[in-house]
C-alpha cells in the first residue's frame, strides 16, 4: 500500500516537468528560458532529496552524482570538435544503470543546464534537461536487462539518441510556430535523420567503451560506502 502513493507522486512529478516547459514556452518570451530551466532544475532535484534515508549515505551518493555530472560536462566539451558525437548520453545512462532513477534524471538535467553555460543557454535548454533526464530515468528502470547484455546496451544507446533528437525537434517546432505543428515536426524529424544517426552511433560507441569500466568503479564505491 505504501508503494502506490509513492509511485503516484513520482508520476505527478515526472508529468510536472514537461507541463512546466510547455507553459513556460507559451507564457514567457524566449528570453525567459533561464527561469524555465531553473524551475526544471528544482523539479529534477525534488525526487532525489525526497529519497534521502540516511544523511551519511546520501551525501556520498550526491558527491558521486556530482562527479558523473562533471564527467558529462567535460566529455561534451572535449568532443566539441566532433559535431553530434558526444559522451553525455552514455554517462547519463551509466548513472541511471548504477545509481538509480533519481540519480539518472538529476545527472541528465544538470548536465544540460551546466554545460550550456559553455555552449550557450537558450529556449532549447529546458528540453535538453528533460530529454537527458528522461533517458537517465528510463535506463535505471531497464537496468536489470541492459546491464546483462552488450547488444541491448548498444540498442538502448541508439534508441536514447533517437528519443533525445525527437524531443528536441518538439522544441524546434514550438519555436517556429508558437504551438505544436505536426507537419513541421514531421519535416524536422526527416531532415534531422543524418544528425540522429550520428548521435545514435556515438551513444552506442561510448557505452561500449565506458559502461564496464565506469560501472565497475561505481559498484566498488557503492559496496565500500554502503550506498
Amino acid at each position: 500500500m505504501k508503494k502506490a502513493p509513492r509511485a503516484a507522486k513520482y508520476i505527478l512529478w515526472l508529468a510536472a516537468i514537461p507541463v512546466c516547459i510547455y507553459l513556460g514556452a507559451q507564457v514567457f518570451p524566449s528570453s525567459a528560458h533561464i527561469w524555465i530551466s531553473l524551475c526544471v532544475a528544482i523539479l529534477s532535484c525534488i525526487p532525489f532529496f525526497l529519497s534521502f534515508e540516511s544523511t551519511k549515505t546520501d551525501n556520498k551518493k550526491l558527491v558521486i552524482i556530482s562527479v558523473m555530472v562533471s564527467l558529462s560536462i567535460v566529455g561534451r566539451y572535449a568532443f566539441s570538435f566532433l559535431p553530434h558525437f558526444k559522451p553525455v548520453t552514455a554517462i547519463v545512462v551509466i548513472t541511471g544503470l548504477y545509481l538509480g532513477t533519481e540519480a539518472g534524471f538529476l545527472c541528465g538535467a544538470l548536465s544540460a543546464l551546466i554545460s550550456n553555460f559553455i555552449f550557450g543557454q537558450g529556449p532549447w535548454t529546458p528540453f535538453q534537461m528533460f530529454a537527458w533526464g528522461a533517458i537517465g530515468l528510463i535506463s535505471a528502470l531497464l537496468s536489470r536487462y541492459i546491464k546483462k547484455s552488450k547488444p541491448l546496451l548498444c540498442i538502448f544507446g541508439a534508441l536514447a539518441g533517437t528519443i533525445y533528437s525527437a524531443l528536441l525537434d518538439i522544441a524546434a517546432t514550438l519555436w517556429y510556430d508558437g504551438a505544436f505543428n505536426f507537419s513541421r515536426y514531421l519535416g524536422l524529424l526527416v531532415t534531422s535523420l543524418p544528425v540522429m544517426a550520428v548521435y545514435a552511433i556515438s551513444n552506442a560507441v561510448f557505452l561500449l567503451l565506458l559502461a564496464n569500466p565506469i560501472g565497475a568503479k561505481l559498484e566498488r564505491i557503492k559496496t565500500k560506502y554502503g550506498i
